[in-house]
């Protein structure tokens, strides 16, 4: 089976998580530090802060806002469903508003409109590794006094008009799940230039305790911490960092086989007039956690991956539309986003991983053409007879 991922860890990062072991402290110690430091320098921030997946990252991030019960959120449905569950743990209510046709990110021009005296924050999400404009979107939050949270969970060494994603919202969160560039396992950062956010991520990560047990450790002093705040468990593990730090040195290699695998997938499969391949705007960077590519018919998604799957090749579908889902159902209804429902039905995420072989790739694509040509003739009209006068 080819399948939909595989992370790309080797000898390196099994020496780094077995020198955390050896070593006894195994939570969140001086190996977090260290890769906090890497993802900061890296996307240019004052701050990083290491949590333990990107959705308790979102949750904190949303907290350090000042984001809570009463208050409205404005995000993308087109999007994994821990984007809006997030801001339901925070006690607020997300506002969907649709998405670009092309980029499948939050369209700008219709966030203004969902604006109301509630909202408190826009959430804007970098999809499938592309992000969103982040400039259009940070000047409607400055136009409103808002805050901007950005889901960044795939796109790490993004970029958009030669700034890094990290360093242009107000608080940007990171996954570090095996789907992502570069892993920990599970694992989450939030980035940001804001000392005072900082400072309460920090203590709200570790249940709020007002100095962090690495801290005692190195003060040589009799310590007592305090809880002023309601905190989270929400740290990670030195084992996790270890390993982040060795991927941190991988990063721009691994996104450079992932946009070179991304450009052969889109040159053999240009001449497929039944599907769209990934759009990259010229100011912008993606990072290709996925392939998406889009169907011209829905009704052939679903056949073309049981075809896939016989033949023993995985694939996902593109994104879901959180607002269709039961729960978001009950929460908001009636909320009805044509082009996020349209993407929804007809996108489909190949293989694309650091390891997929040319030849493995020319498996998926001949493949993914067999069955969607079989496709194409089973939804072509049936020829008339001729008529003889």
């Amino acid at each position: 089976m080819i399948p939909i991922t595989r992370p790309s860890l080797g000898d390196e990062e099994v020496a780094a998580a077995a020198k955390v072991i050896r070593s006894g402290w195994l939570t969140q110690g001086e190996q977090v530090e260290r890769f906090e430091a890497a993802v900061a320098a890296y996307v240019g921030a004052r701050h990083a802060v290491a949590v333990s997946n990107c959705t308790s990252a979102l949750h904190l991030a949303l907290v350090a806002a000042g984001v809570g019960p009463g208050d409205e959120v404005i995000c993308p449905s087109f999007s994994f469903i821990a984007t809006a569950n997030a801001i339901v743990h925070a006690g607020a209510r997300p506002v969907f508003v649709d998405i670009e046709p092309r980029t499948y990110n939050i369209d700008p021009e219709l966030v203004e409109a969902a604006i109301t005296p509630r909202t408190k924050a826009l959430m804007p999400v970098d999809q499938i590794g592309l992000a969103a404009d982040i400039p259009a979107i940070r000047a409607i939050a400055e136009r409103h006094g808002l805050k901007v949270i950005e889901d960044a969970a795939p796109s790490l060494g993004a970029t958009v008009a030669g700034g890094r994603v990290g360093s242009l919202s107000d608080l940007t969160c990171f996954s570090f799940h095996p789907r992502k560039s570069v892993t920990t396992g599970e694992g989450g950062v939030i980035t940001t230039d804001d000392d005072e956010a900082d400072l309460l991520l920090r203590r709200l990560r570790s249940h709020a305790a007002s100095t962090s047990d690495l801290q005692r450790h190195r003060s040589g002093t009799v310590q007592f911490e305090e809880y002023r705040e309601l905190g989270y468990n929400y740290r990670m593990t030195d084992i996790q960092a270890a390993i982040g730090v060795v991927q941190m040195g991988k990063l721009d290699s691994l996104i450079a086989e992932r946009r070179r695998l991304a450009a052969r997938y889109a040159e053999l499969l240009q001449a497929a007039e039944w599907l769209e391949v990934p759009f990259e705007p010229r100011d912008r960077k993606h990072t290709y956690q996925s392939y998406c590519v889009r169907l011209s018919h829905a009704e052939d998604r679903e056949a073309i991956m049981a075809d896939l799957a016989g033949r023993g090749i995985a694939t996902r579908r593109g994104v879901m539309a959180i607002h269709l889902e039961p729960f978001y159902r009950q929460l908001a209804p009636g909320v009805h986003l044509p082009v996020t429902e349209q993407c929804t039905a007809e996108t489909l995420l190949l293989p694309l991983f650091v390891g997929l072989t040319d030849e493995e790739q020319g498996l998926v694509v001949d493949s993914l053409l067999a069955a969607g040509g079989a496709q194409s003739l089973q939804m072509s009209p049936a020829p008339q007879p001729e008529l003889v006068s």
